[in-house]
């Protein structure tokens, strides 16, 4: 007879889960005992290397990829980010350049204050300064009737009205009415110095509350009356408007209802124009000064008009222009340097008449001997 022997059978379970049955033996029993005993330090290890496994594919996650999760730089950004790392790097050699700049300039500076000075005085000479009686006011009492673009526009036109005044050899006593609203807002945040301007008289009132009605002149270029001559006991009033020709006639139609003077800059008797004859704040401002200084509309005309304007002069405009300065010179308004330029003016028109009076016999004897 055969003697069988029968082995109990268990699970043989490895690191990743049972795979099935085995026999028992002493043998396995042995490999098992000693499988139990390493068996937890073979876990522990495994572990670890999964977790160290899972911490470099997370790593390796968060790195950008190429291609993957970026949006593409253009080239105007990648040179924006070149540009901006070069002006980075560069900034302490930039400030040192500025350095330089600033030495160099105060030892020019230095070095012509030596040569022009005589030793004993250092400042500037400044020209004679003859402050004329003439009152020039900015009506700004249409605050209402503009944008902020506008506000912006008549601000800066007051800077400049403000700046050439300074700096003229015949300065006007300079007013700024109705100034509040918009314009007052404006001139606060944008030019806070205003408050320190110097020979100008800016008021929040308007301006007949405290100049008289007789006095008072006011330009616009609607009005039928053209000037001849300022009067520098009057005040004239230029309205501080910027509107684009959507107020047409406003001003004069304010000086009319309260019976104030109204007149016109002669501009149509020396300049021919491609517009309208509505100049800028800053301009007809300007245009005053330069009068008060040569005495001459034409040469204040096409001293200020700028070039758009495509001002050109008139028939009559020479004609008018040596008479008004005939008249100042009667009155002791200009020196010999003017009557001088005068005679050299008259010089070279007269061989220009000699040409067009020889054309005008030629033209004649043409037409004469041509037989009827």
């Amino acid at each position: 007879m055969r003697h069988i022997t029968f082995w109990p059978m268990m699970d043989c379970i490895c690191d990743g889960g049972p795979i099935g049955l085995v026999p028992f033996s002493p043998v396995f029993q042995k490999h098992q005992i000693m499988s139990s005993e390493t068996l937890p330090a073979f876990v522990e290890t495994s572990n670890v290397e999964r977790t160290q496994d899972l911490s470099e594919d997370q790593e390796e996650s968060q790195k950008p990829r190429s291609g993957e999760g970026l949006e593409p730089i253009s080239k105007r950004q990648m040179k924006k980010l070149i540009k901006q790392k070069q002006w980075e790097e560069q900034r302490e050699l930039r400030k040192q350049k500025r350095k330089e700049k600033r030495k160099r300039k105060q030892l020019e500076r230095h070095c012509q204050q030596d040569s022009n000075s005589d030793g004993n005085d250092r400042k500037r000479i400044r020209r004679d300064v003859v402050h004329s009686t003439l009152r020039l006011v900015i009506d700004c009492s249409f605050d209402s009737l503009m944008v902020l673009k506008d506000i912006k526009k008549l601000h800066k036109q007051i800077q400049r009205c403000y700046a050439e005044n300074r700096r003229a050899l015949h300065p006007v006593q300079f007013y700024l009415t109705s100034h509040g609203g918009q314009l007052k807002k404006n001139m606060d945040e944008n030019d806070k110095g205003w408050v320190n301007w110097k020979d100008i008289y800016i008021k929040p009132d308007h301006y007949s509350e405290f100049i008289k009605k007789e006095d008072l002149i006011y330009l616009t270029s609607d009005s039928p009356n053209v000037l001849k001559e300022l009067d520098e006991s009057k005040a004239y009033v230029i309205g501080g408007l910027v509107d684009h020709n959507h107020h047409k006639g406003l001003t004069y139609k304010q000086a009319s209802e309260h019976g104030i003077d109204h007149a016109q800059l002669p501009l149509g008797n020396f300049v021919k124009m491609n517009s309208r004859k509505v100049l800028a704040v800053n301009h007809v401002f300007e245009i005053i000064l330069e009068y008060l200084e040569t005495r001459d509309w034409q040469e204040a005309f096409f001293t200020i008009l700028p070039q758009r304007k495509g001002a050109v002069p008139t028939d009559n405009a020479c004609g008018s222009s040596s008479h008004n300065k005939k008249s100042a010179r009667a009155g002791g308004g200009l020196d010999s340097d003017s009557s001088e330029e005068e005679n050299s003016r008259n010089e070279l028109d007269s061989p220009r008449e000699e040409e067009n009076r020889d054309k005008e016999n030629s033209t004649e004897s043409a037409m004469n001997s041509i037989p009827h």
